[in-house]
């Protein structure tokens, strides 16, 4: 039995898509239900059992034996609030329960991290164990994360294999629950549909062109690709990258997006935002040499390809995977 925390969500329900695939029969999605918005998400995926996030330590040590593989994809993702309690108690309380429920019942954990942690880049993108406690992350989503790593990172009881995968920028089908917080693909999208332009947040950095921020896409069948990769393999316990190592511009993920859509691009730039502005990214990259390193061969998706499938297979037709 393989659990998945967070499974109503995007990439959670992405993830146990491609577990079906794989064969795997008997999959326990766990997560707040009460949310209707992301019920598409798992509409037809053929269940052991659906388990309220609220409920799920009372309900684990009845099936403890049972469980071969936890991932713990469930957060609260919103870059924008800033009530560091609420992450306190979805993010970090939340994971160390789950990571003393794996080292209680000798279970295997992958969790998700984020590229939050790395701030704004001034130790690099490098998935290096000694520079985690130095990392200034920019939010408190970002903030959570690093902290649920660095406490990760201390214990010395652990569970049987552990990673925790540093998402960078993660797009694609099974996010239309997210609002704000969607991918700039998936808002780009609806802008053209909407009013036939795409806006991006303008530069307000010298040193960055409008539209020239640059972030790491990586789509989503290549995460649940690498995350599949890690239960199977097992390699090295710790935190690894998950991008594509190859840095892009929100310029050219809206040219793809017209593309995708036989358009001729028509762009315009707005302000960011001022809540968000002075926590704003403007350069991701993953160094991706540790998953290599650890026996992982698969491709990336190139942006284009990507963008591409996205729009023409899924938010056309508005399909879920």
């Amino acid at each position: 039995m393989i659990i998945v925390t967070g499974a109503a969500g995007f990439i959670g329900s992405c993830l146990i898509s491609k577990l079906m695939e794989s064969g795997h029969k008997r999959i326990v999605a766990v997560d707040d239900f009460s949310k209707s918005g992301k019920a598409g998400n798992l509409s037809g995926k053929s269940l052991a059992a659906r388990i309220s996030r609220y409920e799920f330590f009372d309900w684990l040590p009845l099936h403890e034996k049972e469980i071969s593989f936890i991932f713990h994809i469930g957060a609260r993702t919103d870059t924008t609030e800033f009530n560091m309690q609420i992450f306190e108690e979805l993010n970090t309380g939340y994971s160390r329960k789950v990571w003393e429920a794996c080292c209680n019942y000798n279970i295997p954990l992958v969790y998700a991290s984020s590229a939050a942690t790395y701030g704004s880049g001034e130790y690099g993108y490098h998935d290096r164990h000694d520079i985690v406690d130095q990392l200034k992350p920019l939010n408190p989503y970002g903030i959570s994360k690093n902290e649920f790593d660095k406490w990760a990172l201390r214990q010395s009881e652990t569970p049987p294999f552990w990673a925790g995968m540093k998402f960078f920028n993660v797009y694609g089908p099974n996010e239309y629950h997210k609002g704000r917080m969607a991918s700039v693909i998936f808002h780009s999208f609806n802008q053209i549909r909407q009013t036939g332009k795409v806006r991006l947040f303008r530069s307000h950095r010298p040193d960055f062109a409008d539209g020239g921020q640059l972030r790491d896409f990586i789509y989503v069948k290549d995460v649940v690709a690498v995350l599949e990769f890690m239960m199977n393999k097992r390699p090295q316990p710790g935190l690894y990258n998950l991008g594509t190592g190859r840095a892009r511009t929100f310029f050219d993920l809206a040219r793809a997006t017209f593309s995708a859509l036989n358009l001729e691009p028509d762009i315009e730039f707005v302000d960011t935002p001022a809540d968000i502005r002075d926590k704003y990214q403007y350069f991701t990259e993953a160094d991706m040499h540790k998953l290599k390193d650890a026996g992982y061969t698969g491709s990336f998706t190139s942006l284009e390809d990507g963008v591409s499938d996205y729009v023409r297979n899924y938010l056309a037709s508005n399909s879920y995977r």
